[in-house]
């Protein structure tokens, strides 16, 4: 196998040294002329020392670095790197009678830096966001079928809007390996239908299980508001707590109707409690009744996913989560995340910060939330660490 070269500049180095996985383009000091998107490159330091292997890809960050030191990237290395991430997954205790749903691989967190790959029970969904893993897929998806224990039967391909547009690679969602057996997982004991197909994502936000669980803990006789339901996992785990009514709110009509199938699939028809409704989240907040709920979830998708959204980002935050909080009645509990890379912990706590403030309510923090383990954050790559949440008891 051929690698092009990469050298860096004077002094850069250093940051490669420390195991941080990004070579920015500004760094380097010569690359061969024939690199092109997703080819394997060798970065050297500028005395000639070789520092490690990755993917080269257009852009300010040039090369995603898979390795430190000379280890070829063959099928052998990712099957080495897939095993060790199915067994620390195996260790968290992910894969067991009541729950087929976890994440198995996260980008840098499982030093495969542009490849995500989630599992619902035997199939794997996965998605390239660098153009080398999407030349990978086919190596990749063979590896996953050779792990322990035959855990994954099927692979689906789901890269069409994760690749970088300049790229020009024209991926296509499809199966690489196998075919749809189910759309149904288990997570903690509750089914779920998964849209891997046409949902957002791999179809279902696993990074929100443990938070989800403990949302279940708080939703005894509750009045529980889910904005941005998505696929209603919120939902589903409060109506399982015992609220005493759950309302989903989804913008997309699709999301609603798999809230509601979702829902079906767990409780028996002639349970009233949940209702849901296809309505901008801002909209029904300044039309809701006040005091209508007393545990409200607002998981809005990212309002901020470049450092240029920053400003505009932390201005809806701020407004989202004073609407709810002006119409909570004492003694509420608010669950309320961020899953924007590019707005960091002290950043999104300002802005709930200042929704309180700006509605003079008393609030106290009772839970500071972050993603599962099974999202984990590489501790050389900080940026890892995307999804940040409070829960907020509200006098």
């Amino acid at each position: 196998m051929t690698y092009k070269t990469v050298t860096l500049k004077r002094g850069k180095e250093d940051s490669l040294q420390r195991f941080h996985p990004w070579v920015f383009s500004g760094a380097i000091a010569a690359a061969d002329d024939t690199i092109e998107e997703g080819d394997l490159v060798t970065v050297y330091a500028h005395d000639g020392t070789l520092i490690g292997n990755g993917h080269s890809q257009i852009g300010s960050i040039a090369v995603r670095m898979l390795t430190f030191d000379a280890t070829a990237i063959d099928e052998a290395f990712f099957e080495h790197r897939l095993n060790d991430a199915y067994r620390m997954r195996q260790a968290l205790g992910l894969q067991r009678e009541d729950n087929n749903a976890f994440r198995l691989v996260h980008g840098e967190g499982d030093f495969l830096p542009g490849l995500v790959v989630d599992i619902y029970g035997h199939t794997a969904v996965m998605q390239a966001h660098s153009p080398g893993m999407h030349f990978a897929r086919d190596i990749i998806a063979k590896a996953l079928t050779h792990l322990p224990g035959g855990v994954v039967r099927n692979v689906y391909y789901k890269s069409e809007t994760t690749l970088p547009y300049k790229a020009h690679l024209d991926p296509m969602n499809d199966y690489i390996i196998g075919s749809m057996e189910t759309d149904e997982a288990l997570e903690n004991g509750l089914r779920f239908h998964v849209d891997w197909l046409k949902g957002q994502k791999t179809g279902f936000f696993v990074d929100q299980r443990e938070n989800r669980r403990l949302l279940e803990h708080y939703s005894k006789g509750r009045r529980v508001l889910n904005m941005f339901c998505y696929t209603g996992g919120f939902s589903v785990y409060a109506l399982r707590g015992g609220a005493q009514l759950v309302h989903s709110v989804d913008s997309s009509a699709k999301a609603v109707r798999l809230t509601d199938d979702n829902v079906a699939l767990n409780f028996a028809p002639e349970d009233g409690r949940h209702k849901s409704f296809a309505e901008d989240a801002f909209k029904f907040l300044d039309n809701m009744e006040k005091e209508a709920y007393d545990l409200i979830i607002l998981d809005p998708p990212a309002f901020a996913k470049h450092k240029s959204a920053l400003r505009n980002a932390l201005i809806g935050y701020r407004r989202l989560n004073a609407k709810a909080l002006e119409k909570m009645p004492h003694g509420s509990i608010l669950f309320t995340f961020s899953c924007s890379q590019a707005v960091n912990k002290e950043q999104f706590r300002l802005a709930v910060f200042s929704a309180a403030a700006q509605t003079r309510r008393k609030v106290r923090i009772l839970h500071q939330l972050t993603q599962p383990a099974d999202h984990p954050i590489n501790i050389y790559h900080p940026e890892g660490e995307y999804l940040k949440g409070l829960v907020l008891y509200v006098e």
